[in-house]
């Protein structure tokens, strides 16, 4: 049996759209549009990297990461965002959201700067330093996740609440974007003032020294949208769930509200001692309690997010090469340094522009109306479908000819992914878990996530290689090659369809009905199946 809902809470339950919405979700979103920036502007310039710091003059290609570098620098951000999100959702649970919201900020604007400024007398010192600063850069970014998924479902109302909290994380999709045109924009100017030959016609002279400037600017200018909301984000007061339910402040959660809400709301201090005193809303992560309740909900969490970003995250690293078997970008051998940084960044912008930042927005369009569940069903299935419309006739794609196919076939994965379970599963952790657990569990969703994209950074790196020698990156044994690499992740795909089945929908209820909050008996555990009592 459900209590009656704190009024400061039913107050936020019921609001209307407001102003505050937007600002929520511009200054939330603005940590996710650096966070996507920093991570995949990486992918623009390793190749950069590759011919500046390791060339070889007797070599008849330009020069590429050895195997182990390329892992580190691919990868290396992701280990950071990892440990991020599992130490900053936990600190998030225990100082609030709002005084660790800008530590997070802080570290990501120093360490994109500091990334850029890598220094070191040997390439080895150089990849050294810059692995260095992107493991606190993911650090920091690991932060935003739960942070920012926990403040804005707090805030936000029950009616529209999905879609709040997708357009704060479709501002990845812009970040991912205006890293291919800051990549365009760079090079092209680069490109105008230093013309430089072919590597085939004069390989020391293809890479002109100013080239180490290009990476160095991309990396750098990540930096500036974090710090240009520095001062609204510490603006923002602490959200009503977390003062009431977890500090048990009702006095200072119904002021900030009234202020916010503008609106005269009653601290109810008896209520919420009742309410928090209470032995089933005091359980711990650990407990068996929470393993009754919430188990297999955050089981669904994990293992969709990780098994989503396998697919997700290899895909959005490695398009270079991918471009690169099909023939959409030259060889290496016909471009100099400059060129194949701006035919990469184009290559990425258009996929960006056509199947990635469609996806983000058309979850905030249908979320509350066709739901969760059936979002990430649909992407999943859809991803499942288009890889393997890529793997089944992938010799037909790489003929000549036919490679707009492919690039459309491929669009449309990244279109299902944003359209589906790269937004889901982002959406549903904060919004499940009651909210002394809430960002903990959110960092540990995330985390598993990002293990996931581990496993995509580094294996498909190692996968996709052909067992061909002469089609093989130097330093490199053997792979399975792309074909097979895609059905791999088209079964990860079809996995990740088995277990959104444990997730529950969470369309229409406000967060204290999914999390059992609000019940005086034994709270019902609501699958995605499943329907409350009418």
């Amino acid at each position: 049996m459900a209590r009656e809902q704190l009024q400061v809470l039913n107050a936020l339950d019921v609001a209307r759209t407001q102003w505050y919405h937007f600002t929520a979700i511009v200054i939330a979103g603005m940590g996710f549009f650096t966070d996507a920036y920093d991570l995949f502007c990486i992918s623009l310039v390793t190749k950069l990297l590759g011919r500046i710091y390791y060339f070889d003059a007797s070599s008849a290609t330009p020069g590429t990461l050895p195997p182990r570098v390329a892992a580190a620098v691919n990868g290396v951000a992701f280990c950071g965002t990892l440990t991020g999100q599992l130490f900053f959702g936990w600190l998030g649970d225990k100082m609030g959201r709002k005084k660790v919201y800008g530590m997070t900020l802080m570290l990501m604007v120093v360490c994109s700067i500091a990334s850029g400024l890598s220094f070191g007398h040997t390439a080895k010192g150089v990849i050294g330093t810059l692995c260095f600063f992107r493991f606190w850069l993911g650090f920091g970014i690991g932060g935003d996740y739960p942070l920012s998924a926990t403040i804005m479902s707090e805030y936000a109302n029950k009616k529209t609440r999905g879609a709040f909290i997708a357009a704060v994380f479709a501002m990845q999709g812009f970040g991912i974007l205006t890293g291919g045109i800051v990549a365009l924009i760079i090079s092209a100017a680069f490109k105008s003032h230093f013309d430089a030959p072919a590597y085939r016609d004069n390989r020391a002279g293809s890479t002109v020294p100013e080239a180490d400037n290009i990476w160095r600017l991309i990396l750098m200018l990540g930096a500036l949208p974090a710090a240009l909301t520095y001062y609204w984000r510490m603006k923002m007061p602490e959200t009503a769930r977390y003062t009431a339910l977890v500090a048990k402040n009702a006095k200072q959660a119904a002021a900030d509200m009234s202020k916010v809400l503008q609106v005269n709301i009653v601290d109810e201090r008896e209520k919420v001692e009742e309410l928090t005193m209470r032995e089933s809303n005091n359980f711990g992560l650990f407990s068996r309690e929470f393993a009754r309740r919430h188990g297999l909900h955050l089981l669904g969490t994990t293992t969709t997010w990780f098994l989503l970003d396998i697919a997700f995250y290899s895909q959005n690293l490695f398009q270079k090469d991918i471009f690169s078997t099909i023939g959409w970008i030259p060889k290496a051998d016909t471009m100099n340094a400059i060129e194949e940084v701006f035919r990469i960044a184009r290559a990425q912008t258009l996929i960006a522009l056509c199947g990635t930042v469609p996806g983000y927005w058309f979850t905030v369009l249908f979320i509350d109306t066709i739901g969760r569940f059936t979002i990430q069903l649909m992407g999943f299935f859809f991803m499942t479908v288009f890889m393997l419309g890529l793997a089944i006739p992938y010799h037909h794609w790489t003929t000549p000819g036919n490679h707009i196919g492919f690039v459309v076939m491929y669009g449309l994965t990244f279109f299902f992914a944003n359209f589906g379970p790269n937004s889901t599963t982002f959406i549903v952790p904060a919004e499940i878990f009651p909210a002394r657990l809430r960002s903990t569990c959110h960092g540990i969703s995330a985390a598993a996530g990002k293990a996931g994209a581990i496993v995509g950074a580094f294996g498909f790196l190692y996968s996709a290689q052909s067992r061909d020698m002469s089609h093989r990156d130097k330093g490199y044994p053997p792979g399975i090659g792309v074909r097979n690499s895609l059905f791999v992740l088209a079964v990860c795909n079809l996995l990740g369809m088995a277990f959104t089945f444990l997730v529950p929908e969470s369309k229409g209820k406000s967060l204290e009905e999914m999390s059992g909050e609000n019940e005086e008996d034994e709270p019902p555990v609501w699958t995605a199946v499943s329907k409350p009592p009418v």
